[in-house]
Order: C-alpha cells, then sequence, then structure tokens
C-alpha cells in the first residue's frame, strides 16, 4: 500500500500555468498582479492544510495534499478522495478512473494537466485508504466546507463544475436537491449551466453504465461537447 512508501511524496499537483515563480522578464518592483494574488491565496491554503493538526499523520509520513487550483481554470472537477496512485504522484486523477474521466472528457493528459484550464479539487486531499469495496475511503466530511470555498473564491474564471460521485453531489447540489445519484446524474441538464453532475469514473460503475445505457449514449456525449465548447472558446 501507500504506507510503505516513507519517504517524502512529489510534490503537489502543480501545471505549467501554476507554478511559483513569475517569468524572469516581468520587474520585481510593481504589485503583485491579481494572478499572482491568488497563487499567493492558493499558496497559503495548501500551508494551511498542511500544517491542520487533523492532518498530522500525512504531513509526518511526507505527503502533500493532492489538489490542483490554477487561477486561469475555466472547469472544476470536484471527484472523491485521491487513489494511492494520485497520492504517490501528486497529479489528481494519476490513476485508471482519470484515463476513464480524460476519455469522457475527450482531453489528453497534457490539456487535462498542463492547460491550466482545469482545476482538480477532490473532496478530501489525501489517500485515506481502501474501503470496504476496494476503493477510496469516504472522504472526511469537514474537509470540504472547510476549503473549498477558499479554493473557489480564487477561480474566477470557472464556468461549469464537474461533480464526479455522490460525495460531491451531495455537497454541492444539497440546496437544489435530494435525488440520489442515479436521478441527479440522468436529469444533469436541471443543475447546467453552472454544475454538471457525473457518476465517478472508477471501474466499479461498469455494472451501473450497463444496465444505465442512457449515461454512455446521452450524457457523456452531452458532457463532452459542454467541456469543449468552453475550453475551445479559450484557447
Amino acid at each position: 500500500t501507500v504506507r510503505q512508501h516513507r519517504h517524502p511524496l512529489r510534490a503537489t499537483c502543480f501545471p505549467r500555468s501554476e507554478t511559483r515563480h513569475p517569468p524572469a522578464w516581468r520587474a520585481y518592483n510593481r504589485k503583485p498582479d491579481r494572478w499572482e494574488a491568488a497563487l499567493a491565496s492558493i499558496e497559503d491554503i495548501r500551508t494551511s492544510i498542511i500544517n491542520d493538526p487533523r492532518n498530522a499523520r500525512f504531513t509526518a509520513e511526507g505527503w502533500k495534499p493532492v489538489f490542483s487550483a490554477p487561477s486561469t481554470a475555466v472547469i472544476t472537477i470536484v471527484g472523491q478522495t485521491p487513489s494511492a496512485d494520485a497520492q504517490r504522484s501528486g497529479l489528481c486523477w494519476d490513476d485508471r478512473s482519470g484515463d476513464r474521466l480524460r476519455e469522457w472528457l475527450g482531453v489528453d493528459r497534457e490539456t487535462f494537466y498542463h492547460s491550466g484550464l482545469f482545476a482538480l479539487v477532490p473532496m478530501d486531499f489525501y489517500f485515506l485508504g481502501d474501503g470496504e469495496d476496494g476503493h477510496g475511503d469516504t472522504p472526511r466530511p469537514w474537509v470540504a466546507p472547510q476549503w473549498h470555498p477558499q479554493i473557489n473564491a480564487d477561480l474566477p474564471h470557472v464556468q461549469l463544475t464537474i461533480l464526479a460521485g455522490e460525495d460531491a453531489q451531495r455537497y454541492y447540489l444539497h440546496e437544489i436537491t435530494e435525488a440520489r445519484e442515479t436521478q441527479t446524474v440522468e436529469h444533469f441538464e436541471q443543475y447546467l449551466p453552472k454544475f454538471f453532475p457525473i457518476v465517478h469514473p472508477s471501474g466499479r460503475t461498469n455494472i451501473w453504465r450497463t444496465e444505465h445505457p442512457w449515461f454512455d449514449e446521452r450524457v457523456i456525449p452531452a458532457l463532452r461537447t459542454r467541456v469543449h465548447g468552453i475550453i475551445d472558446a479559450r484557447q
């Protein structure tokens, strides 16, 4: 398991658009612009997450919180908890679920990680171990309420938030609906243009997708069209 890795894991997911240092041609004697102010804020949030006593066991392992929030992002993807693979690499969705998600979106890894168009903000920032079903454990309930509003406040250009899985939908849509996940995903149009609920792209949804063919027939094409409509307008 991931706990066998005692050495510090690679730094958390920084797309090139979220690099810490400004380009060399910028003068250093001027006031920070909005981009740098947002970056400083995200760095403050990241540091606060690391220093939170409730995350001490992860910090002691040398783990970093796994999320990415470039100020240029136009789409936010809210998932569950990072997998062991994602925790090791420091890249959100760096696993087979991520491969399937990128297939659904119709984007490659370069666009997903390095274009600065996607913010990747899971419901918990650390791998919490394997749940009873062999997949990631349930996000801790206090994480999203404490940190997501602060992160979202530094993403002024986001036009769409994709909610992958029941935990993300329950948190973001609780004031809109009490429907179960299947009903929420089936009627995704009700939550546009701000939110797009989907099932989590893990292998355990294969049976669910077979039982609900409308997801592949109708939801995925609509998701891909919506995503590309947004990112194509920015490129």
